[in-house]
Order: C-alpha cells, then sequence, then structure tokens
C-alpha cells in the first residue's frame, strides 16, 4: 500500500510540471520517446518473448497470444502512434466558449488536463505507449497496471520511455507502472482517489465490470466488442463479403472485429453459400439460426452465441425479415460498441445510424476502423461505450476537464 501512495504522490507531482510544458517541448519529447521505442526495439522484443512463451505454456488462447505478441513492425506502429500524437493540435489552454455578462464579467471556458489518470488493462502491451502519449501530450501524469501476462513486455517498453524522458530533463513520474503482480493491488489502485483523478479499465468483461463495480476513483467504461454486421436486402454483396471477411478475420483479438452477422433474408440463398466458402478458408465457424441452416451447413446458435464476444474464429449468423427486425435483434445484444449496414438504399442507411445504439455506426465500412489511430486521433486510450464525457474512441479531448476562466473590474455581487 505504502508503493501505491508513493507512486500517486509522484504523479501529482509530476502533473503539475506537465501543465506548465509548452506544446513545442511536449511535441519535441514524444517525437524522443518515439525513437527511443524504435532504437530499444530489440530489449522490448526480448522481453516479449518471456511473456510469450509464458503464456503459451499455460494454454492461452491464440486470440490473446495475438495480443499479446510484438514485433518490429508493431513497435514502429507504437513510435508512430507517439509521433502522430504529437503532430495533433493541442487541446490544452482552448477556448471552448466566451461569455461577456451584463456586469462586464468576461468569462472563458477553457480545456485543462485531468490531472492523474489510472488505465488498468490487460495484455496488450501496445497500450502502455498509447496511454503514455496520449496522457502526456494532454498535460496528465499516467499510473498503468497492465495484466500479469505482459508484465515483461510492460516494464521494458516503460524502462526505455522513462529513460528517454530522463534524457529530455522531463520528470520521469509522467509515466509509472504497477510492477506488482498480485491481484489485491488492483483492489488498492481503485481506492487511490486522493491521487488517481480518472481511472480507464481497457479488457474484457470481467475486468471491466470489477472496476465499475469496485472503484471509488471516477471511471470510464471502456466496453467491450459484440460487433454486427447488418446486410440489408439492398445491399451490395460484393462489398458485403469484403467487408465481413475483412472485419472477421484481419484480427480476431480486438474488440472491434465482427462477432455477429445480421442478414435479411431477401439475400441470404445468394450471400450465405460463397460467405460460409469464404470464411471457412479462415477456419472460421459459423453458429445460425434455423433459416441460415437451411442454406448452408453450420453449427446451430443459441441465444448465448448472439450476445457473445468471441475474440476467436467464430462468428453468429441470424436472418431477419426487416431493417426493423435488425435494428431490434443489435440493440438487444450489442455492446454498444461498433455496428454496420451493408446497403445501398439512403433511407435505410440513415435509418441505421439514427436508431442502433452504438458508440460508432457505418454504413458501408468494416468496423475494424473504429480505432483513434484510423480516425486520426493519434494512438488510442480506449473505446467508450458509456455516454458520460467521453464515447467512442478515446483522443486527447477526452483527456481533458475544463475550467472557467473570470476577468472582472472590481465587480461585487449585490
Amino acid at each position: 500500500m505504502e508503493r501505491l501512495d508513493q507512486l500517486g504522490k509522484n504523479a501529482s507531482t509530476a502533473k503539475y510540471e506537465l501543465q506548465k510544458m509548452s506544446k513545442s517541448s511536449k511535441n519535441e519529447v514524444l517525437n524522443t520517446a518515439a525513437q527511443a521505442l524504435i532504437r530499444g526495439s530489440s530489449f522490448i522484443l526480448e522481453e516479449n518473448k518471456k511473456d510469450i512463451a509464458r503464456g503459451e505454456e499455460k494454454g492461452m488462447h491464440p486470440g490473446l497470444i495475438d495480443r499479446l505478441r510484438l514485433t518490429d513492425e508493431r513497435i514502429k506502429g507504437m513510435a508512430q502512434g507517439l509521433m502522430q500524437v504529437a503532430e495533433l493540435p493541442d487541446p490544452v489552454g482552448e477556448v471552448m466558449e466566451t461569455i461577456e455578462r451584463p456586469n462586464g464579467l468576461k468569462i472563458e471556458k477553457r480545456r485543462v488536463p485531468i490531472g492523474v489518470i489510472g488505465i488498468i488493462y490487460e495484455s496488450r502491451p501496445n497500450v502502455t505507449a498509447d496511454a503514455f502519449g496520449l496522457c502526456f501530450k494532454s498535460g496528465n501524469a499516467v499510473i498503468l497496471k497492465g495484466g500479469s501476462d505482459a508484465i515483461c513486455s510492460n516494464m521494458a517498453i516503460t524502462k526505455v520511455i522513462r529513460e528517454s524522458l530522463k534524457d529530455s530533463g522531463i520528470t520521469e513520474n509522467a509515466i509509472q507502472l504497477i510492477e506488482s503482480t498480485d491481484r489485491a493491488v488492483v483492489q488498492e489502485f481503485m481506492r487511490l482517489k486522493e491521487y488517481v483523478d480518472l481511472l480507464i479499465p481497457r479488457g474484457g468483461a470481467g475486468l471491466i465490470k470489477s472496476v465499475v463495480e469496485n472503484s471509488i476513483i471516477p471511471v470510464i467504461e471502456t466496453g467491450t466488442g459484440n460487433c454486427h454486421i447488418y446486410v440489408d436486402e439492398y445491399a451490395d454483396l460484393e462489398k458485403a463479403l469484403a467487408i465481413i471477411i475483412n472485419a472477421k478475420t484481419q484480427r480476431i483479438g480486438v474488440c472491434n472485429a465482427c462477432e455477429s452477422l445480421v442478414i435479411h433474408e431477401a439475400v441470404k440463398e445468394r450471400l450465405l453459400p460463397g460467405l460460409a466458402k469464404a470464411l471457412r478458408k479462415y477456419q472460421v465457424e459459423i453458429r445460425g439460426d434455423e433459416s441460415t441452416q437451411k442454406v448452408i451447413d453450420c453449427i446451430p446458435a443459441t441465444e448465448e452465441d448472439y450476445g457473445m464476444e468471441y475474440l476467436d474464429y467464430i462468428i453468429s449468423m441470424k436472418t431477419v425479415s426487416s431493417i426493423d427486425e435488425a435494428i431490434s435483434h443489435i440493440n438487444r445484444y450489442n455492446t454498444r460498441h461498433s455496428e454496420a449496414i451493408i446497403t445501398q438504399k439512403k433511407e435505410n442507411a440513415e435509418k441505421f445510424l439514427n436508431e442502433v445504439d452504438a458508440a460508432c455506426v457505418y454504413v458501408n465500412a468494416s468496423t475494424r476502423f473504429t480505432d483513434g489511430f484510423e480516425f486520426g486521433f493519434g494512438a488510442e486510450i480506449g473505446i467508450s461505450t458509456q455516454k458520460l464525457h467521453a464515447r467512442g474512441p478515446m483522443g486527447l479531448k477526452e483527456l481533458t476537464s475544463y475550467k472557467y476562466a473570470v476577468r472582472g473590474d472590481g465587480q461585487v455581487r449585490p
């Protein structure tokens, strides 16, 4: 507990140093850290191999191994994320609104850093660099608690970044990692309200549920992804096939992968045989309703399948007789993450956009684009599926609060 208190004190001191930094200084530090990651890639990869070997020995699911694995290309991607964040407009100090009162008071609503942000995450070591970049640029200190499966990788990335900060003359405590793998430490972290202003969980449903229910620190809920694609009766089936294959198979262990397919009955005979053949090239297991089973050979879907985030080569399929039925099905089973419609009919596209309850809703595009980098935000801190105060991919602006700067000339309230 003393160790956590010390991390909190370190972060509380660091946040005031970060809040005074100029935009150009922050950008220079981020670019320096990016280069340090590339130079340190051999060290990071060696440490990552330890985590991979341990995960494989434990029989970790292939989708989770994929989340855990680093490569030269993925480290370059982490570095590129930091450089892209450096190029983005700095939200700190932005005047959001100005008000001039009849009594002469001049009020400005300004963006300011939140302060100290805590992040609890699982087997994705890239989150370590992503979180640092966004928190640093937005003037926040960050305390990280990664999963035990990625402890060696996270320690290596944090070490490289902290050394880079020190070389730049900046407090190393802009980023701190809780190195203990004791689960009890997570419970203590969630009670560090004296020092931590906001807690963000990134991971599976169990982790998120635990943080939301047990933290006394304000939480932004980043959701799991039971993402749907609805193939409308007016769909371009060639586009639909390409989009579904991309959304399902491009990377299975991510929250924006397609897990559920909804198909209008008018197109099932033309779509399903070719789609099933394409999916089976990737060894994707299909679980379909009775109507789907009449067209292709597949496993019968259960009620549980329709609400499942598989993170695996499995997809559920449901046929419907109307767009209203499709929307109703999606709103019942989705996790408010990312949903897509494939259609050439503008009215149906707009109806879907307006009525589906999710952070990101697509027309004729893969759900895999729900990502801070793809949205042009740089690396993301997470994808919020709640409605306060942020929703969807969370970039720099979502890591700020605001305050009112009020200028007067001797006014007193009567």
